[in-house]
């Protein structure tokens, strides 16, 4: 799947949508994807060039952030190297490699250790962030279709399963060569411990003992982490779903029982059957630590609930007290002792990582109508915080409660603007697949599913969608869509599956 994204010019090669109902988006989507596109870098010696940067800092790459990245690079991969960049993860962590240098500016966190016009290291910032490299590999798979690509990456390297073998041996920390900060992810029977720098939820309460947390991090050491048993459940899930689609089905059922066995433990010890909800849980008692945050709907995103669990939680996802009301996918629920209107990093802010993650378990769960609700009103708070609040970009967070960024661990700094990084999943991704609708597109099955709004006036749809070998315009606007086509596949609207000829095709949607 070599690719020279020099040669391409990247506009054309965008999905263009189209939302007659509410144009503003699709200029939102133009300004998410030219961000991204100063965040493409190029440095001599990186394993991957060119690569996308986090829009951090110029020592450090992240693991979660990149796998996040990846997410909305999917849908203009000739262009994004998103899953390309993560060689530059893979040649560190499983095969003894080292990145370039970088003269770091006066910008460079001082925690970094690096000295402004100086030569230093590129260093992976953690090895055990959230351990998303199979989910993100597959979610993209989906769209490029490549199973050359998926038989190197499984049968050849095998790193998305030495990944999950790696986090299922750690019982101690460790500083591995040429990794910032030592490992945290501890393997336990029932879970993992972990921290919250390494959890990617920084400052997040969980695991406070008392009604409020006293530490910036509690970082219980005996709590064992929702997202971490969720994320490692998810892997081997992701592992499973591409052994399938290589037609490999006793190793999709290997990997498939060790996902079974997460999937067991959660639901037997860290479901509260009184308030109905999943919690961390200490790892001796196996009580919960009953602070409710966003973590918990990792439950979701690897199908882990049943269909009645996952309805109760999105009824806390539609509360107002908890994760839902204007401004839904608050990071702690909104009744917590701990809460912060203004955000406060984890301690309220909102933040498209791990909204996106939840929109995607809402769906799997069927739950198409409640993800667009939800879906909309992200999107709608991000689009008036452009409008309203200064300089006019797109932020690392969001606060909760006001159109603004949120603030950082210091509730008074604002979090970093241009964040195109990770927050380009708002304006892109989760337009695309939730505002829109067009939630599933599977290059392997050749075919796309549209779960298309019955409420929208105008055109909707989207132009130059391109999987496989497949590019296709999508256009409805009443009763009729219009589909132009390089070549066949299946069309799923509202439940109703059609046959898609090459060329144009009109489609009656009654």
């Amino acid at each position: 799947m070599k690719k020279d994204f020099k040669e391409l010019r990247w506009e054309t090669y965008l999905v263009n949508p189209i939302y007659e109902a509410f144009p503003e988006y699709e200029n939102f989507y133009k300004i998410a994807w030219e961000l991204a596109h100063q965040h493409v870098k190029e440095i001599d010696g990186m394993p991957q060039n060119p690569y996308m940067d986090e829009a951090f800092c110029d020592t450090q790459i992240w693991i979660w952030d990149t796998c996040f990245m990846s997410l909305f690079c999917k849908f203009a991969q000739e262009v994004y190297p998103g899953i390309e960049t993560f060689q530059n993860f893979y040649e560190v962590l499983y095969n003894n490699g080292r990145l370039p240098s970088v003269i770091p500016t006066e910008l460079e966190p001082t925690w970094t250790r690096a000295i402004p016009g100086e030569p230093f290291h590129i260093q992976v910032h953690m090895a055990d962030n959230p351990p998303l490299f199979a989910w993100a590999e597959y979610e993209n798979a989906l769209i490029h279709g490549d199973k050359a690509y998926l038989k190197e990456l499984l049968y050849e390297k095998r790193i998305l399963q030495r990944h999950y073998e790696y986090l299922e041996s750690l019982q101690e920390g460790k500083y591995l060569p040429n990794v910032f900060r030592r490992t945290f992810w501890m393997a336990e029977k029932f879970g993992y411990k972990w921290e919250g720098g390494s959890s990617g939820m920084d400052n997040t309460p969980r695991g406070r003992v008392g009604a409020r947390a006293e530490k910036e991090r509690p970082n219980n050491p005996t709590m064992l982490w929702i997202d971490a048993i969720c994320q490692q459940a998810l892997s081997a899930k992701s592992i499973a779903e591409m052994f399938a689609i290589l037609g490999d089905g006793a190793q999709a059922n290997v990997w498939k029982g060790k996902y079974n066995e997460k999937k067991k433990i959660v639901n037997e010890y860290y479901w509260n059957k009184e308030d109905k909800f999943y919690y961390d849980i200490d790892c001796i008692s196996h009580l919960p630590y009953k602070v409710p945050t966003i973590a918990s709907y990792w439950t979701l995103t690897a199908g882990i609930a049943n269909q009645e669990q996952a309805r109760q939680m999105l009824e806390y996802l539609q509360k107002e007290d908890m994760f839902g009301g204007e401004v839904p996918f608050v990071s702690l629920a909104r009744k917590d002792a701990d809460f912060v209107p203004q955000g406060q990093y984890w301690r309220g802010g909102v933040w498209l990582p791990t909204a996106y993650a939840t929109l995607k378990g809402l769906t799997n769960y069927g739950y198409h109508k409640e993800a667009r609700e939800l879906a909309n009103k992200l999107l709608s708070h991000m689009w008036k915080t452009y409008q309203e609040y200064e300089p006019h970009t797109i932020w690392e967070c969001y606060a909760p409660d006001f159109c603004a960024p949120g603030t950082q661990t210091d509730n008074y700094t604002i979090v970093r603007p241009d964040f195109c990084g990770w927050s380009a999943l708002g304006p892109i991704s989760i337009f695309i697949e939730y505002v829109l609708g067009f939630h599933t597109i599977n290059a392997f099955e050749n075919r796309v599913v549209w779960e298309k709004p019955s409420d929208i006036k105008g055109k909707i749809g989207v132009k130059n969608l391109r999987f496989g070998d497949v590019v296709t315009d999508i256009v409805a606007e009443g009763a009729t869509c219009s589909v132009s086509t390089t070549l066949p596949y299946t069309l799923v609207i509202n439940g109703k599956a059609f046959s898609v000829p090459k060329g144009n095709t009109t489609i009656a949607l009654v």
